[in-house]
């Protein structure tokens, strides 16, 4: 847990039982004095990233895809990551590649260790958290597990609210991957988490990461995470990159393809460019879907 004895879960167990039950992961991480240079000015710098879960059956095993995904981390170095489907050792070697000046929370979506982390890493030269919270995506979201709306996996959030050490300001980070099997899952869980959002101190900036199994535009899951007072980073950006599908399965890339992984802001966030990073070497991808980016002043 974060040595930091300021930070505080306070966002929505409801019980000390629950929060003595869900185990937080923060980690001290390796040197890479390399990647260690800090850079100047107000931007913040946001990635959204489905890891696809560590597999060792072949293509695209884990070891394969780890020296590619901490070659595009160490090249992109974003201040903060919202991370989807990463597991608790993944998770590990991912924040051991990104070296000693990262830390990251999250916990197992079955609890503690078991299953895929939506974890949230973050450079602690710049953000510093003060409180976070999970939730599950369910009717008993303070349950750990639960999962009550048909969906074909449990569904969770990760969030933190952070003081920024540059700006001296505060913002909230929401992580959280939908479901890919029940859009009545989607749905709801997209009205829960509009609700919680209502819930946070309105007057904070919010970033929000995700896989949403949902093409941008084009479903009301969409609709609704906008209607929660948020923005889509893609389509507010000054500037934009490429548009290419964020999932693709290991096959070519799909030009001007669905969006499924977003990075939402609320209103008043200055989007200064937004891009899907497309980084392979030699022909492997990191992840089955590509990590999305927005260069922010809040």
């Amino acid at each position: 847990m974060p040595n930091d004895t300021r930070v505080t879960r306070r966002f929505g167990l409801q019980t000390a039982l629950a929060a003595a039950a869900v185990p937080l992961f923060t980690t001290a991480l390796a040197a890479s004095p390399a990647h260690a240079v800090e850079r100047a000015g107000r931007r913040l710098e946001v990635m959204s990233f489905n890891l696809r879960y560590a597999s060792t059956t072949p293509p695209n095993t884990w070891a394969d895809r780890r020296p590619v995904t901490r070659e595009l981390l160490r090249r992109a170095r974003p201040h903060v990551i919202g991370t989807q489907e990463g597991l608790y050792q993944q998770v590990r070697d991912i924040a051991g590649d990104l070296g000693q000046h990262y830390d990251w929370i999250g916990t197992g979506r079955a609890g503690g260790s078991r299953d895929e982390f939506m974890s949230v890493f973050y450079d602690t030269r710049r953000l510093a958290p003060v409180e976070y919270d999970h939730f599950w995506l369910s009717d008993t979201p303070d349950v750990i597990g639960s999962n009550t709306w048909g969906g074909g996996s449990i569904r969770m959030v990760t969030l933190v609210r952070f003081h920024d050490l540059r700006t001296d300001a505060e913002l909230y980070v929401l992580n959280t991957h939908l479901d890919n099997a029940s859009q009545n899952a989607r749905a709801r869980a997209a009205h829960l988490i509009s609700e919680r959002i209502g819930g946070l101190d309105s007057s904070l900036p919010l970033l929000v990461t995700g896989d949403f199994n949902v093409a941008a535009h084009k479903n009301p899951v969409y609709d609704t995470m906008l209607g929660a007072g948020l923005v889509d980073t893609w389509d507010a950006a000054e500037e934009r990159g490429k548009a290419y599908a964020t999932f693709h399965g290991y096959k070519p890339l799909k030009p001007d393809g669905d969006r499924i992984d977003w990075i939402l802001a609320t209103p008043g966030v200055r989007v200064h460019s937004a891009a899907i990073n497309t980084f392979a070497l030699g022909g492997q991808f990191p992840s089955d879907h590509l990590p999305v980016q927005a260069s922010l002043t809040l």
